[in-house]
């Protein structure tokens, strides 16, 4: 599936790459470690949305970020920045469903508001992910979002199925379309 994506989507990807460029100074791919199957720390790769900072901590995106570029606004709203996962998906570090990988400071933080938060590592991270089609995604700020994100990530891992699969893959494209439509 993600083999066949990319080859239809090259010229798009080739493209927006370019316009990252463009847009602003810096690489047109955000690379970052993130935990993996088994806790196993990989390199997600994405657009780059936002401008290149010396500050070298992880800070989670905010919604009105002051940090994100005009066209990277234009990607994380249809969720175009996503796209190169397909490459991590083609390297077995994804799947097109599972748990969002966070981070590994954010991983580090989020076990010690629950240590059942690890669980989420059983199943290979995914570009998209039953919280994701379930209303807990975007930003983990605080102790209720994170648990709740959990909620759904554990859910997932331990009642997956080829047809939960199908399922979220079709809620993803009605909430992307959905996002379309209200722009």
């Amino acid at each position: 599936m993600a083999a066949g994506a990319i080859a239809v989507l090259s010229p798009f990807l080739l493209g927006v790459w370019a316009l990252v460029r463009i847009d602003s100074p810096g690489p047109g791919l955000f690379r970052q470690r993130r935990g993996g199957f088994q806790g196993r720390p990989f390199f997600i790769l994405k657009f780059r949305t936002m401008r290149m900072s010396t500050d070298r901590g992880i800070v989670q995106a905010r919604k009105e970020d002051d940090r994100t570029t005009k066209l990277g606004r234009f990607l994380r709203r249809y969720s175009i920045d996503e796209l190169p996962q397909l490459i991590n998906v083609l390297l077995g570090d994804m799947s097109i469903v599972g748990p969002r990988p966070h981070a590994l400071a954010h991983d580090r933080q989020f076990v010690t508001i629950d240590r059942r938060y690890m669980g989420r590592h059983h199943a290979r991270p995914g570009i998209t992910g039953l919280a994701q089609v379930s209303g807990a995604r975007g930003l983990t700020d605080t102790r209720d979002k994170i648990l709740e994100r959990m909620h759904f990530d554990l859910k997932y891992v331990s009642t997956w199925s080829w047809l939960l699969d199908i399922k979220i893959i079709i809620k993803t494209a009605m909430v992307v379309l959905r996002d379309r439509a209200a722009f």
